[in-house]
């Protein structure tokens, strides 16, 4: 099967530009609402009690990359498809994390620290454990059509996408408390609409092409994400942190944001149309969908136990 990978590099979804700037608008949106529901309190706590804090950092940022190149080099995919993996492993905890944190009963306030503080980092944790880790991979396969990356693009997209509205929401909620539980909740609400619009429209644009090949990644997405989740989960068991926080860090390693990472993969500035990496697309595209479904699983058997 893994021979067969290959072929999916043959194929580009059906994601023209007006379909990244809704997914770069949609993003951008659900950043500034998950920014509205951050507080000086959230951070206080993350100096009281740093812990949990620092390992679900480690966790998203250390540990998940590391096991995923580790992954890689077991099951040796293609390089487009080990680049997909690198790449979302790379993204930060993705926008439904407190949603899922807070259906599996897990620690909500350590949730949205995470989410937030990790988007912050990923403007340069994301390009740079994307050159590390891609960087190594090529030189250790030695590829015969290396992947040459613009960081300094990739850079700039996270700050654009990421960055500034996460920092416009954090000051809007700071200078304007009052307008901010007004329009917290709506916000929210519209971004999941438009995100989750986005997602179902997409995916009825390429559902063709999923059908065809969706053995070939299936698979390989489902290892991956278990393995996120896995590892958060035990790196936080193991340090005996409460069984709250081990939920949360759990899900924040397990959910990551694959949207990010197809705003990257399809911006032409950062990998060039010419470069065949349509397992790249196909790796974060399924990521997007599958982990909704895994974490909503998940957060179900807990809620239950």
């Amino acid at each position: 099967m893994l021979d067969s990978l290959a072929v999916l590099d043959q194929y580009k979804l059906n994601f023209n530009e007006s379909g990244l700037h809704i997914l770069n608008v949609s993003l951008a949106i659900i950043m500034f609402g998950i920014a509205l529901g951050i507080k000086v309190s959230n951070f206080k706590t993350i100096l009281h009690k740093p812990k949990s804090f620092i390992l679900g950092i480690s966790s998203q940022f250390l540990l998940l990359p590391a096991v995923t190149y580790l992954l890689i080099l077991i099951i040796k995919p293609t390089e487009s498809i080990a680049l997909g993996m690198i790449l979302v492993a790379a993204c930060p905890g993705g926008n439904i994390s407190n949603f899922i944190s807070s259906l599996a009963k897990a620690n909500i306030e350590l949730s949205v620290s995470l989410t937030g503080v990790s988007t912050l980092l990923s403007v340069f944790l994301t390009p740079l454990n994307f050159a590390f880790w891609g960087g190594l991979y090529v030189h250790q396969t030695e590829l015969m059509h290396p992947i040459e990356i613009d960081f300094f693009q990739m850079f700039l997209t996270v700050i654009l996408i990421l960055g500034i509205p996460l920092v416009l929401g954090i000051s809007f909620a700071k200078k304007f408390p009052i307008a901010t539980q007004k329009i917290q909740n709506p916000i929210k609400i519209i971004s999941i609409i438009i995100f989750g619009a986005f997602i179902v429209v997409a995916f009825a644009n390429n559902f063709k092409l999923f059908i065809q090949f969706i053995h070939l990644f299936f698979v390989l997405v489902f290892l991956h994400n278990l393995l996120a989740i896995g590892t958060g989960y035990f790196w936080a068991k193991s340090f005996k942190l409460p069984l709250s926080d081990i939920k949360t860090i759990s899900i924040e390693t397990g959910i990551q944001n694959s949207g990010l990472a197809l705003v990257l993969i399809f911006n032409p500035k950062i990998f060039p149309p010419e470069l065949e990496i349509g397992g790249m697309a196909f790796i974060a595209a399924w990521w997007g969908i599958w982990h909704i479904i895994s974490g909503l699983s998940l957060a179900y058997i807990w809620r239950r136990k």
